[in-house]
């Protein structure tokens, strides 16, 4: 079997023709991200979540006429982040880009939202909430250069249990030269870590030491297996005040209807990287794109190949999130880095 590995920015940016800008306001603790292909892409979506927060989501059943869309928007907000996507569309139909319907283009702008209103941020922004403007600023930041993870964009207020959540970012090369990335926004109700470690969830996915290269604590702590929560050590979880988001990219040529099965599949990442995952406290959302590059010509194996590769590029995004969250002032749980910088 060949050695795993991952493209030359080991991120979603790895896929050829897709940009990703981020934009977001420290003392709001709260921002924006964008993925823009360079072309209109095939989506699709699954929800396993029970608190999800999403526009135009609908529009990506295989079933439904729309099948490509101009790009996909992850951004914190809760519900007053959903206003992102129109400030990425604004941005969008500057460039003459949308779905055209007569005379008229309508940029079809997908996104999904997190909570991270009592995050310690200052969230007094009177009338107008600031996210079509960070959208606006996201889609303007686009690039397809290196990709900044942590606490930026929508991971830039994110938070699990015990530690800062964050914006991952991973890739993987496929032994049939697709490739296949995720970038996540990790603002989880549960644990990345494992127990009260700094030990990774996600430790047997890690390509080199993308997230420390710690490895599995042995032996496992005797309490590994009881949940940590958001809230548990006062309130109690807030419904939907959680939500880890995602979009799991790939260059391969793939329907709606195969899309929505890497998405489906790709939530096993997540799974696999925090404890729990896809609880009534979460609107965890998986996005699948495919910018359509490359063929996939060994039929269904090659899809359940890349479908494995989804979940792997995921599961590592999450521990990437988490691993480069930085400290800031007003931060109400630590990052990692102060924690467990000398694990």
């Amino acid at each position: 079997m060949s050695e795993r590995r991952a493209g030359p920015h080991n991120s979603i940016v790895d896929v050829a023709g897709l940009a990703v800008g981020n934009a977001g306001d420290l003392r709001l603790k709260s921002g924006v991200t964008v993925v823009i292909p360079d072309e209109p892409a095939v989506a699709s979506v699954h929800v396993m979540g029970g608190a999800p927060g999403t526009r135009d989501t609908d529009l990506l059943a295989p079933e439904q006429t729309v099948d490509r869309v101009d790009a996909l928007v992850l951004s914190g907000g809760s519900a007053f982040g959903l206003d992102a996507s129109g400030g990425v569309q604004a941005f969008l139909r500057e460039q003459g880009r949308g779905f055209a319907v007569g005379d008229v283009r309508v940029p079809i702008v997908p996104g999904a939202i997190l909570f991270d209103l009592l995050n310690g941020g200052n969230k007094d922004w009177a009338r107008h909430p600031p996210y079509r403007e960070l959208g606006y600023r996201a889609a303007v930041a686009a690039t397809a250069e290196h990709l900044g993870l942590g606490s930026n964009g929508a991971g830039l207020g994110a938070t699990t249990a015990t530690l800062k959540g964050g914006l991952g970012s991973a890739s993987l090369l496929l032994p049939n030269g697709v490739t296949v990335a995720a970038l996540v926004a990790v603002n989880a109700v549960g644990s990345a870590t494992v127990g009260d470690t700094g030990h990774f969830w996600a430790a047997p996915f890690e390509i080199g030491a993308e997230f420390g290269g710690f490895g599995l604590p042995a032996p496992m702590p005797p309490d590994a297996a009881i949940p940590r929560l958001k809230g548990a050590a006062g309130d109690a979880p807030v419904v939907g005040g959680n939500t880890t988001i995602a979009i799991v990219a790939t260059d391969a040529v793939l329907t709606k209807s195969e899309a929505k099965r890497v998405a489906v599949m790709a939530h096993d990442g997540l799974a696999r990287a925090l404890f729990p995952a896809h609880t009534p406290f979460d609107g965890d959302l998986v996005f699948a794109l495919a910018t359509g590059r490359r063929m996939l010509t060994g039929g269904l194996p090659d899809l359940v190949r890349l479908g494995i590769g989804a979940a792997d590029v995921l599961a590592r995004a999450i521990a990437r999130g988490v691993y480069e969250a930085r400290p800031a002032q007003g931060d109400l749980v630590p990052a990692w880095r102060q924690q467990f910088s000398a694990t």
